[in-house]
């Protein structure tokens, strides 16, 4: 619960910064409908993870850093649910933000949630301003191009896409940044958390591909069936939900091999079973790729 309560506390602050007198109230409103409730919160769980294993030295700077990663999340999801791309009237149970403020106010709030986590990230860099070029540099590569989360979006609108870079960019990439990042602001070498980010979030994009055959849109928060709706790369499409589910398994075991020898590793370890089951339980998914 801690970790949880430092993330929010930081988007509070983060959201608030950006809403005061003088923002268009639509902006402000769709920002906050963005960004609260939130999901699971797992990218910014993650990074402050790996900040406590790497001693967290400064915990300032992994708060900024964690909520900067899931404000850019925020703001993919908003683009993600426009009309241009996935139309999709839910997001996280509630209505996406084009279908509550309109499509013009939604692609706004998505740009503004970009600039917003950067302020966050430059404003929690005031202890340790030497660790900040580092951070703004590895994190808007891993968001932009050219195999960030906005490559990611981008391979959608090509002819055809290899299904491993596809995860990679869509979603392993933002998965690497919180990895690196968590051993940024500690202080710590952000290259021996590469491995581990990169294959937890592979994983991630797979469970969501299973997910999008297997589970109903009242449990998904957001309408299941558009990738193949879509016409978009899925595991789930190419290796069969089975398949899939093995493959999962697979990028699991190899995110929990990749974990750094350290004080903190038990506790990620801990973190990544517990993703797992609610990705992918065993008792629901699983039951049906054997009836498959």
């Amino acid at each position: 619960m801690e970790a949880i309560n430092r993330i929010e506390q930081a988007l509070l602050a983060a959201v608030s910064a950006g809403q005061e007198p003088g923002c268009p109230p639509k902006l402000a409103a769709a920002v906050r409908h963005a960004v609260f409730p939130g999901g699971a919160r797992i990218r910014p769980q993650l990074c402050l993870a790996v900040a406590r294993a790497c001693g967290d030295g400064d915990p300032s700077m992994a708060d900024a850093a964690a909520a900067s990663i899931e404000l850019l999340h925020c703001a993919s999801l908003v683009h993600d649910d426009l009309p241009c791309f996935d139309d999709s009237p839910t997001r996280r149970g509630v209505p996406s933000v084009h279908a509550a403020f309109g499509e013009r106010i939604a692609v706004l709030t998505g740009d503004a949630l970009i600039v917003l986590a950067f302020q966050c990230l430059a404003q929690g860099a005031a202890h340790a301003p030497q660790r900040l070029p580092a951070l703004l540099t590895m994190i808007a590569r891993r968001v932009g191009m050219p195999t960030g989360i906005v490559a990611g979006q981008a391979w959608e609108c090509e002819p055809f896409v290899a299904l491993p870079s596809y995860h990679r960019a869509k979603t392993g990439s933002l998965f690497a940044a919180c990895t690196e990042a968590g051993a940024l602001a500690a202080g710590s070498d952000p290259s021996l958390w590469q491995s581990f980010g990169l294959c937890l979030g592979d994983a991630y994009q797979v469970a969501d591909d299973i997910r999008d055959v297997a589970v109903t849109t009242e449990l998904l928060g957001k309408p299941n069936g558009r990738d193949l709706a879509l016409c978009r790369p899925s595991s789930a499409t190419e290796l069969g939900l089975a398949g899939a589910i093995a493959h999962f398994d697979h990028l699991l075991l190899r995110a929990v091999d990749s974990i750094p020898p350290c004080a903190g590793a038990p506790a990620l370890r801990a973190l990544v079973r517990a993703e797992s089951e609610r990705l992918v339980p065993q008792a629901t998914v699983r039951d049906l790729a054997l009836a498959a």
